[in-house]
C-alpha cells in the first residue's frame, strides 16, 4: 500500500466516512405502473356491496409490486439516523445507548398487553414497579413526593409550575405573579411560566455562562424590597452552557427568604444522579426526563415521561394520582385522598412503558452504577472540551470543568467565513451527526456537544479528529466558499432553509 493510500484508509477510518450506497428514492407514485400492479385479481361480477353505501371510487394508492413497495420503505427506514447507527452528540438532549434488555422488559405480557381501565386487583404487579419507581426516584433527588404521571420534559415543566401556582393560591400568596428565569434557560421555561399565568423576568448571565449572586439579587428585588411579588424561579443544573451553577444554593437561600420556590429543570439531571441531590442545593420541585436521565434516547421513536419530584411541603399540591400502598396491595389515590391536589394532569397515570424502561435501568446499574454514569458523561464531555480548546472558541473553558455538554462557538472560523452552519454540514459530509447549533442564545455561533456516558473513547477521538479536520480546513484559503458547498455527497445537498420554512411544499402534486 502506498503512503498515500494509507493516508486515506487512515483518515477515513478515523472519522467514519463513508460515500457508497447511498440511496436516492422516489416517491412511491412515481414508481407506479399501469400494467404493473401489486395485486391483480379479477373483478367480481354480480356482487352487491354488503355495506348499504355507495361503491368507493379509486382511493390513490401507487400501484406497485412487493418488492417494489418493500424497498422503498426499507431505504427510507435508513434515512433516519440514529443512536444505533452512530454517535449522537446532541446537547442538551442526552442520546445515549438504550439497553435492549429495557427493551425486553417493556415487552413482558404482563406489562405490554395491561389496558388502563383493568380493575387495580388485575395491576397489582404494575402498581408495585410504580411504587417501586416513585421511592428511587425520590431517593435520587431528595425530594420524596412523586408523581409520575407528567408525560414528558415540558409537560413535567407544567406540573411542577402548576404545584407552585397551587401552594401560592390556598396560600394566601396571589400577588407572586414573577418567575425568575436565566437567559440561557431552555425555551419551553418561560413558556411554561407565561402558560401558567406568570409574568417572566430574566436573569442575564452572558458573562459567566452562570447565575451570580448579584444578578439574581438585582432580579429578585426590582419592583419589591422583600421579594414578595416573586413565584419562584426556573433554573436548569447544570445548565444550558454545560456549567453546574456554583452559587446556587446561596440563591436558592435568597428566594426562600423572599417567600419564592425553586423549580429545577431536570433536563440535565443525569450529570448529577447519585452524585448529588437536588434537594441538598435547595430545589422545591423539579421534573425528570426518563426517557433522557434512564435509557431510552430523547424522541426514541415513542413517547417520553416527565415525573415529578417535590418536597413534602408541596407534595401535597402536586397532581393525582400516585401509588400508594395499603398492607400488600397497591392502589391509585384520587383528590379524595389529597385534596389539596391541584388535580388530574392528564388521562390515565402516565406513560407506563417509560417507568418500565427506568426502573429496568436503575435496577441494572444499581447505586454505584448510576453514579459512574454521571461520571463518565462527565469525563467524555470534559475530554471532548479539552481536545478541543485550542481549534474552537471555547468561552468559558477558563473557567475549569465543564459537566456533560462541552460549549464551544464558531468566533475563530468567522474570519474566515465559515459559521457553525458551515461546520455543521461538513460535519454530515464526514459521516456525522451534527452537534446542537446556536444554542444557548447568550452567545453568537454556539455549537453543544453532548457524548453522553455510552461512546467510547475510540467514537469520541473518531469524532473529535473530525472536528479538528474542519477547524484546519477553515484556515484555508477559499474555505469560505467550499464549507458553503458542504455536503457534497449526500442525496440531499445544502438547501434553503429560510425559503423552505417560509414557503413549505406539504404534498406532491402530479
Amino acid at each position: 500500500m502506498t503512503a498515500e493510500k494509507m493516508d486515506i484508509t487512515e483518515n477515513n477510518a478515523m472519522t467514519d466516512t463513508n460515500h457508497g450506497l447511498h440511496y436516492e428514492e422516489n416517491l412511491l407514485w412515481e414508481k407506479e405502473r399501469t400494467d404493473h400492479p401489486g395485486v391483480d385479481l379479477p373483478e367480481p361480477a354480480n356482487t352487491p356491496l354488503r355495506t348499504g353505501t355507495p361503491a368507493r371510487a379509486d382511493i390513490g394508492l401507487p400501484q406497485v409490486s412487493e418488492p417494489q413497495a418493500l424497498r422503498h420503505f426499507v431505504r427510507m427506514s435508513t434515512w433516519n439516523y440514529s443512536i444505533d447507527h452512530g454517535f449522537f452528540p446532541l446537547g442538551s438532549c442526552t442520546m445515549k445507548h438504550n439497553p435492549r434488555l429495557n427493551e425486553k422488559m417493556a415487552r413482558l405480557p404482563g406489562f405490554a398487553a395491561i389496558h388502563p381501565l383493568q380493575p387495580e386487583s388485575t395491576v397489582q404487579g404494575a402498581l408495585a414497579l410504580m411504587y417501586e419507581l416513585q421511592n428511587w426516584l425520590g431517593e435520587l433527588t431528595g425530594l420524596p413526593g412523586v408523581c409520575l404521571s407528567p408525560a414528558a420534559g415540558a409537560h413535567g415543566e407544567l406540573a411542577g409550575v402548576m404545584t407552585i401556582a397551587r401552594a401560592h393560591d390556598l396560600n394566601g400568596q396571589t400577588q407572586r405573579k414573577i418567575i425568575l428565569t436565566p437567559d440561557s434557560s431552555h425555551g419551553t421555561n418561560p413558556a411554561t411560566a407565561a402558560t401558567c399565568g406568570f409574568d417572566v423576568r430574566s436573569i442575564p448571565t452572558k458573562d459567566t455562562g452562570t447565575l451570580t449572586i448579584e444578578a439574581f439579587k438585582e432580579a429578585l428585588y426590582k419592583t419589591d424590597p422583600k421579594g414578595a411579588d416573586i413565584a419562584g424561579m426556573m433554573v436548569t443544573n447544570p445548565n444550558t452552557c454545560g456549567l453546574f451553577e456554583k452559587d446556587i444554593a446561596a440563591i436558592a437561600d435568597l428566594l426562600h427568604e423572599a417567600g419564592g420556590y425553586f423549580y429545577m429543570d431536570g433536563a440535565n439531571f443525569n450529570a448529577l444522579v447519585g452524585k448529588i441531590r437536588p434537594a441538598d442545593f435547595g430545589v422545591d420541585v423539579m421534573h425528570i426526563n426518563l426517557h433522557k436521565t434512564f435509557s431510552t434516547p430523547h424522541g426514541g421513536g415513542g413517547p417520553g415521561s416527565g415525573p415529578i419530584c417535590c418536597t413534602p411541603e408541596l407534595a401535597k399540591y402536586m397532581p393525582v394520582p400516585t401509588v400508594i400502598k395499603h398492607a400488600e396491595s397497591y392502589a391509585l389515590e384520587t383528590e379524595t385522598d389529597r385534596p389539596e391536589s391541584l388535580g388530574c394532569l392528564k388521562g390515565f397515570h402516565g406513560q407506563f412503558g417509560m417507568h418500565v424502561r427506568a426502573l429496568a435501568y436503575m435496577m441494572s446499574h444499581g447505586a454505584d452504577g448510576l453514579k459512574q454514569v454521571s461520571e463518565d458523561a462527565v469525563l467524555n464531555a470534559n475530554y471532548i472540551l479539552r481536545e478541543l480548546e485550542n481549534d474552537f472558541h471555547a468561552p468559558y473553558a477558563h473557567q475549569g470543568p465543564c459537566m456533560h455538554e462541552a460549549l464551544l462557538t464558531d468566533k475563530i472560523q468567522k474570519e474566515s467565513g465559515v459559521q457553525t452552519l458551515d461546520m455543521a454540514k461538513a460535519l454530515i459530509e464526514k459521516g456525522f451527526h451534527p452537534m446542537t447549533v446556536y444554542f444557548p442564545l447568550v452567545l453568537a455561533g454556539t455549537m453543544l456537544i453532548e457524548p453522553t456516558e455510552t461512546e467510547s473513547k475510540d467514537s469520541l477521538d473518531r469524532f473529535i479528529t473530525a472536528m479538528k479536520e474542519i477547524a484546519a480546513e477553515a484556515r484555508e484559503a477559499e474555505a469560505e466558499e467550499r464549507f458553503h458547498t458542504y455536503p457534497q455527497t449526500t442525496p440531499r445537498r445544502r438547501l434553503d432553509e429560510v425559503k423552505a420554512a417560509r414557503n413549505p411544499v406539504l404534498r406532491w402534486k402530479d
